[in-house]
């Protein structure tokens, strides 16, 4: 079992953003002096509370000279809104960059960003089914060509060369198709942090039983909030505005959501269920026992690792 530190990099009112990156910047410094395998951040756009990390890439190239052996983690490069030879290319030279540290994974990203960067919420999950085909046919093929709705190439290529080594792709999210499509074609998934089990346990099943079928292993990463300390109280207390401030940014964006017609026509149902809201308006004691965050001595929170990993294999 390998741990990791994963940050969606919120920024509150009152803190400039470059005090945000130094502080990340000094974190993931620190995780690599003790030895964490991963830092992990979002690609994420237009709203700060949730997230304020728009290039993940550029963050992680001033780090790569900093750092020694931690890996570097982009969940998710949102794909609808790259060119996907473009991106391609840019991982191509992360690869080289990074010291071959690299990890990422893509996805649709959440359905409150379609209308903010002008892409019609109807044509996201197909362009995002085309986009995905002819990132990895530039990021594998030295030679591919494309003939799409959205994109057509002849005889096109990246440079630098596609990466040699078999680079740990993942995907994220809460619809049952990505889940399918990821088992199916052997890649990682990273369960979305604040949902516990039972919220994704059908579509980790959906996962299990697509990657079986088409002969691949399961590859799960958890992401789970979580704070320690010795005295249990201190935990608690400690951490609380914290964990209050992760739940209500993450929900913040749906201020701004479009309509539940639309967001449920284009597959993004899931952000017209409330889970988020209800999150969000979640007691702080709730949120503990709940298993929303975790919170207590690090005795408190192994109970909980080692109650995951018994209901949750792969």
């Amino acid at each position: 079992m390998r741990f990791s530190i994963y940050s969606e990099m919120q920024h509150w009112p009152g803190k400039s953003a470059e005090r945000l990156y130094a502080e990340v910047t000094e974190q993931v410094i620190n995780a690599d002096r003790r030895g964490y395998s991963t830092y992990s951040i979002i690609e994420h756009l237009f709203f700060p509370k949730f997230s304020s990390s728009p290039d993940p890439l550029a963050f992680f190239a001033q780090l790569a000279p900093r750092t020694k052996q931690i890996n570097f983690r982009t969940l998710l490069h949102v794909l609808p809104f790259h060119n996907p030879t473009m991106l391609a290319s840019r991982i191509a030279e992360a690869e080289i960059l990074l010291d071959g540290r690299y990890e990422f994974g893509v996805g649709r990203g959440h359905g409150w960003i379609p209308p903010k960067a002008g892409v019609r919420l109807g044509d996201v999950r197909e362009l995002y089914d085309e986009s995905l085909e002819l990132f990895f046919k530039a990021l594998e093929q030295e030679r591919f060509s494309h003939q799409g709705r959205f994109y057509s190439v002849d005889d096109s290529h990246i440079y630098p060369p596609p990466p040699q080594r078999k680079m740990r792709i993942f995907v994220g999210g809460t619809s049952d198709y990505t889940y399918e499509m990821a088992g199916r074609k052997g890649y990682a998934v990273a369960v979305p942090p604040l949902l516990p089990y039972k919220a994704l346990e059908a579509q980790l099943n959906i996962y299990r039983e697509s990657a079986s079928k088409h002969g691949n292993e399961p590859d799960i990463v958890w992401i789970h909030a979580c704070y320690m300390d010795q005295d249990r109280e201190v935990a608690k207390r400690d951490a609380e505005q914290g964990m209050r401030n992760f739940l209500v940014g993450n929900a913040s964006p749906l201020e701004e959501r479009a309509s539940d017609d639309a967001l449920q026509a284009a597959g993004y149902g899931f952000y017209t269920s409330g889970i988020m809201e209800e999150l969000a308006a979640t007691p702080y004691e709730e949120m503990i026992a709940g298993d929303i965050v975790w919170v207590g001595t690090p005795a408190d929170v192994i109970e909980r690792i080692e109650e995951t990993i018994g209901v949750c294999p792969g």
